[in-house]
């Protein structure tokens, strides 16, 4: 499909979503991509724009995507763009009707998150030692942070020096959207970021408050050098490298915390889920532990012992 020139309301529906919402430059630009797709379609068969069609030429578009062999993923992601434009269309005064109201979403398979072992994850933060200096302090650090906050890679990477709340065992996270949240901060990992800033800064005072957590010598820490050497770790402890990842840590920390008695309320700040309906994922990892919640705390089941 040849490119048309894409409706000017797009533009405008995506500078209203980032001073509302604080979206992220990630999101605006997959909603600017989706748009502008779902835009030249409805322009090439039905000689309009996206702002002006109606509900057969969505659901039309809807059935393109499908026959090209769109994931449903994909189309439930393009969906949820074109129900936001038309409600922002609608409550901006552009248009009277939301043709997207009654769209119907494909149902995605349910992908339940996997996690490490609790021995496994002791051994891979024991491995770290074994890296050669400074990124064995480095990464020693880091790993202790995600394991003990279940923080997003991203979010690890974005934490300064002022981030820590001296004393209190806290550090201020900048999430999606962001929107920021207060996770505590185990005493090892506290610890373990203390040495491995000393160690950094020994050749002068710190003089940028600012200062990110993961930067040595100038030299940014990206996505990619982390999960490089997180694989090295991984090898050095013996544990299938494909089973290792920043993303697996934070899975890791939610089994483990609901495992030993978290409620999905408090996990869900800790996480900084905007959503508790993600949090829920992580109770049908571990079905058992629901058996073992009941048989052991509920009044009546210890009624015949």
């Amino acid at each position: 499909m040849s490119s048309i020139l894409a409706d000017k309301n797009i533009s405008l529906f995506l500078q209203a979503l980032a001073a509302e919402t604080g979206a992220s430059k990630n999101t605006l630009s997959a909603y600017e991509s989706d748009l502008i797709i779902a835009d030249n379609y409805i322009q090439a068969f039905f000689k309009t724009n996206l702002s002006f069609a109606d509900e057969h030429e969505l659901t039309s578009c809807l059935a393109f995507w499908k026959k090209e062999g769109q994931s449903p993923k994909t189309i439930l992601r393009r969906i949820s763009a074109l129900k936001n434009m038309m409600k922002w269309l609608v409550s901006d005064g552009y248009r009277e009707d939301n043709p997207a109201t009654w769209l119907d979403s494909p149902k995605l398979p349910k992908s339940i998150p996997t996690s490490l072992s609790e021995p496994e994850i002791i051994t891979l933060l024991e491995a770290t030692e074994k890296l050669t200096s400074p990124n064995n302090l480095r990464m020693s650090a880091g790993m202790e942070i995600l394991y003990s906050t279940g923080l997003r890679i991203s979010e690890l990477l974005q934490l300064r020096r002022g981030d820590i709340i001296s004393g209190k065992g806290l550090i201020m996270v900048r999430g999606k959207g962001g929107r920021e949240r207060l996770v505590p901060l185990t005493d090892i990992a506290i610890s373990k970021t203390k040495t491995w800033l000393e160690i950094r800064d020994a050749d002068g005072p710190d003089t940028c408050h600012e200062q990110l957590l993961a930067l040595p010598n100038e030299q940014k820490v990206t996505r990619q050098k982390f999960s490089v050497l997180l694989k090295k770790i991984a090898v050095i402890a013996n544990i299938d490298t494909m089973r290792v990842s920043p993303h697996k840590l934070r899975h890791s920390f939610a089994t483990h915390m609901l495992n030993r008695g978290a409620d999905l309320r408090s996990l869900q700040m800790m996480l900084g889920h905007a959503d508790i309906s993600t949090t829920q994922i992580y109770t049908k990892t571990r079905p058992e532990r629901l058996l073992g919640l009941v048989s052991t705390n509920h009044p009546l089941a210890q009624k015949e012992k």
